[in-house]
């Protein structure tokens, strides 16, 4: 069995090294100038920490926003815990950074997204085994470039 380089989970890990060096200079130092973020995370991730109202209003998926409120600003090494204020009700959340899917600074035009295996791979069936793998195609020449390749480019968050 020959061995790849997963540059999509490479990448993933340096994305989320990002936000937790973002979060913890935050923690530090607060929020500079216009600064904010729309974090959109997995209620149903098995270390997400939410009010049970919360996870009921918002099975799936919620958005969060951290601008003008926010206390408790806690960064780990596997997630962030934060309070946050909805309807005159503090709660904290715990976020592990595995759940995150989006994290957006609009104020300089700036986000991230995150792909899941089960957003880019097909379903598969409980029960059912998953279908042998296909046999590896052959490498190219190096100036050919992968037709499936996805490249992302950083220019359209730069102002």
């Amino acid at each position: 069995m020959s061995r790849s380089i997963d540059y999509g989970n490479l990448m993933h890990r340096a994305m989320r090294g990002l936000i937790k060096e973002v979060l913890a200079d935050v923690a530090a130092n607060g929020l500079p100038g216009q600064h904010h973020f729309f974090i959109t995370f997995d209620t149903m991730h098995p270390d997400v920490e939410l009010a049970d109202w919360l996870s009921d209003r918002y099975p799936e998926e919620m958005t969060i926003v951290m601008q003008h409120w926010f206390d408790n600003l806690q960064v780990g090494d596997e997630g962030f815990a934060v309070t946050l204020n909805f309807g005159d009700n503090p709660e904290p959340l715990y976020i592990p950074y595995d759940a995150i899917k989006t994290f957006v600074d609009p104020s300089v035009e700036f986000g991230l997204r995150f792909e899941t295996q089960e957003e880019t791979a097909g379903e598969e069936t409980a029960g059912e085994e998953p279908p042998a793998p296909a046999p590896e195609p052959r490498q190219e020449p190096a100036e050919a470039a992968p037709q499936d390749a996805e490249v992302v480019s950083l220019d359209s968050f730069r102002k």
